[in-house]
């Protein structure tokens, strides 16, 4: 039997929780298990019929759901976001920045704008939605923000040199906003490797028929992560239980090694 001070380490009954990017995938399901926790959440993304489905999957649990429609990589969003996430629930205690995401060209085929985009979107985006929620969680008294990354972050990946400095930025921005932001605030980070999402399926589909095959064999867990195992992984952070953490990275990738797909073509001369 699982003892009440247990359940009152995960639970999130009272809080209010931001949630980016949680029309669908990882976002979604992360906004689901805080609710799940007690969370009432405040959904951002671009399709309103994706989060209007998310939302009702909240309310049936008896938890409040805001929707936002909106592209977070517009800044005079983000405020629009914490100025009625305060006037609806008059607090804010939990952000989720999962929004984000970049391609990567070949080497030679990357300019600036791209990177300039991409850390716009991945990192620029997650400090901005920060900075404005943190004077709320100060008033409130709780405050927990995770950042969700990518294990592209930290491994030698061949061909993925956009997306993989930026989400090397955001665990950077994590460690640093956790050293600012302490004692009253903590900042983690979940770094997910492979996990089974519509863009994931898509882009397998453009690779080789043994890709998935290869990227299974290539993690000691033998599969590919879902959405759920992320956000586990986020309720713990967002959630009293992990109150001495803070600062670090977690990487929930079922300990993938470096290149889990077929490389890119050697460059030629």
């Amino acid at each position: 039997m699982v003892s009440n001070g247990l359940m009152d380490a995960y639970s999130l009954e009272g809080r209010v929780a931001v949630v980016t990017g949680s029309g669908r995938g990882i976002g979604a399901a992360t906004a689901q298990r805080l609710a799940e926790a007690g969370a009432d959440c405040v959904l951002v993304a671009r399709t309103r019929s994706q989060l209007d489905e998310v939302a009702s999957g909240i309310e049936s649990l008896g938890r409040r759901a805001l929707v936002f429609a909106e592209d977070v990589n517009d800044l005079d969003v983000l405020a629009q976001v914490v100025d009625t996430t305060i006037g609806e629930f008059g607090r804010l205690d939990v952000l989720v920045n999962n929004a984000g995401g970049s391609a990567s060209p070949a080497f030679l085929d990357t300019r600036a704008e791209h990177l300039e985009a991409a850390f716009h979107f991945n990192v620029t985006v997650t400090f901005e939605l920060s900075r404005l929620s943190v004077p709320h969680m100060l008033k409130g008294g709780y405050g927990s923000i995770i950042n969700i990354g990518s294990n592209a972050g930290t491994k030698l990946l061949r061909g993925s040199l956009v997306h993989g400095t930026t989400k090397a930025a955001i665990n950077h921005l994590t460690r640093l906003m956790a050293a600012d932001l302490a004692p009253h605030i903590r900042v983690n980070g979940v770094a997910p490797g492979a996990i089974e999402t519509e863009s994931l399926k898509r882009w397998l589909e453009v690779l080789s028929p043994e890709a998935r095959q290869m990227m299974v064999e290539r993690t000691p867990m033998r599969r590919n992560g879902t959405p759920d195992d992320i956000a586990f992984a986020v309720h713990y952070l967002a959630s009293p239980a992990s109150a001495w953490v803070t600062g670090k990275v977690l990487e929930v990738d079922g300990a993938a090694m470096g290149e889990i797909v077929p490389k890119a073509p050697d460059l030629q001369p």
